[in-house]
C-alpha cells in the first residue's frame, strides 16, 4: 500500500518538536522540514552521479508562502532540469551569479562609478546626482548597461524633454 500523501492541513498545523527537526514526506524526494524553532521549509533530496543532494525550494508559512502545491511545481521543474542531465542546485547559483553580475553591471552602478571618477565641484556634483535620480535612473538604473538600446535611452530623453527644454539639453551633456 503506498504511503499517503502529504496534504496542507497537515503542513499547516505540523508542531516543531524540542530540541530536534523532523521531515514530512510529500513524495518524490520532496519533504517539509520543521525546525525546532518552528520554521518550516520544503526541500527536495535527489541523487546527481551517485551523489546525494539537497534543495530548498522555500518556506512554508514564511514570506513568500510556498504552499504544498507550490513545492511541488518548483520540484517537477528542478526534475525537468535533472533530467536533462543539469545539476538543479548549480543551475540556480549559476542563475544568481549572472544576476549578481548584472546587477553590478547595471546603469546605476556606471553612472555611481563615473560620478565618482569626475572632478566636479560639490554643487555641480549634487545637481547632477538629483537630475540623475529623478529623470533617468529611474527608467534604467537596474538595467544592464549592454542592454540598454539608444531607442529606450532616447525615450526617456523625451519624457525630460517634455518637461524641459533647458532640462533636456543639460541631462543630455
Amino acid at each position: 500500500m503506498p504511503p499517503a500523501q502529504l496534504t496542507d492541513p497537515q503542513c499547516r498545523n505540523a508542531k516543531p518538536k524540542a530540541g530536534k527537526s523532523y521531515k514530512l514526506a510529500a513524495g518524490g524526494g520532496l519533504y517539509l522540514e520543521v525546525f525546532a524553532d518552528g520554521a518550516k521549509r520544503w526541500r527536495w533530496k535527489y541523487r546527481i552521479n551517485g551523489k546525494e543532494k539537497r534543495l530548498a525550494l522555500g518556506v512554508y508559512g514564511g514570506q513568500p508562502h510556498v504552499t504544498l502545491k507550490d513545492a511541488q511545481l518548483a520540484r517537477e521543474q528542478a526534475r525537468r532540469l535533472l533530467s536533462a542531465g543539469v545539476d538543479p542546485s548549480e543551475e540556480r547559483q549559476a542563475r544568481k551569479a549572472a544576476g549578481a553580475e548584472a546587477t553590478a553591471n547595471s546603469f546605476a552602478a556606471f553612472t555611481a562609478e563615473w560620478l565618482g571618477n569626475q572632478s566636479l565641484a560639490a554643487s555641480t556634483r549634487d545637481k547632477l546626482e538629483r537630475r540623475l535620480e529623478r529623470d533617468i535612473l529611474p527608467y534604467l538604473g537596474k538595467r544592464p548597461i549592454a542592454e540598454i538600446k539608444p531607442a529606450e535611452l532616447l525615450a526617456v530623453l523625451r519624457r525630460i524633454e517634455e518637461r524641459s527644454v533647458d532640462t533636456a539639453h543639460q541631462s543630455a551633456n
